[in-house]
């Protein structure tokens, strides 16, 4: 019986073993049946959601990648950010694209303006805050995907992008707190004074 031999060179890094679609993905490689289509998002066309703080607009999804990853566009208001937090299933990365975040992780504070980068590892807890006096703009890539289902849940869909952020109330702190532990996110106590 003739044995299959399959090798991963780093272009498959990411994809499947060389010439051989059957083999499985590697390194969290997507697995969707779309996997090879190009992914084209026109600028302001991807869904969007807002919170009272800040607004997220996907650009690829878990659903597109497979799994493997989830990306989207970031505007944080001025003095927006969320409270001190803890992702346990993924990693989030942050490439500041305008503005300045002041980013908690890890007992260390980061201040990041545009052109910086930084990932937060799973299980580490942290915060941040738009310390500067104009949106912050960053780029999210989450890996492995499956966070875009805490926004898809817990935020409201952007109808009209002219329309006011909606209000901090006690009913979207209830979708928050709802959606987090299914998606694995961890909201802590606030700090004692």
């Amino acid at each position: 019986m003739p044995t299959l031999e399959t090798s991963v060179t780093a272009s498959d890094s990411i994809g499947r073993a060389a010439h051989n679609p059957a083999v499985p993905p590697v390194n969290g490689a997507a697995s969707a049946a779309g996997e090879r289509q190009v992914q084209y998002v026109p600028a302001g066309t991807g869904k969007a959601y807002r919170s009272p703080i800040d607004e997220i607009r996907f650009l690829i999804t878990g659903e597109q990648t497979g799994g493997a990853f989830f990306m989207a566009e970031v505007s944080v208001l001025p003095g927006g950010g969320p409270p001190p937090h803890i992702h346990h299933r993924e990693e989030e990365c942050f490439y500041l694209q305008e503005g300045t975040l002041t980013i908690q992780v890890g007992g260390n504070t980061h201040t990041a303006s545009a052109g910086d980068f930084i990932r937060l590892p799973r299980g580490v807890a942290h915060s941040f805050e738009n310390t500067g006096n104009v949106d912050a703009k960053v780029l999210l890539v989450v890996a492995p995907a499956g966070l875009e289902t805490f926004f898809e849940e817990a935020f409201y869909p952007v109808e009209d992008p002219s329309a006011a952020m909606p209000p901090m109330t006690g009913e979207f702190m209830a979708r928050v707190l709802q959606a987090a532990p299914k998606c694995g996110l961890e909201f802590l106590p606030p700090a004692k004074q």
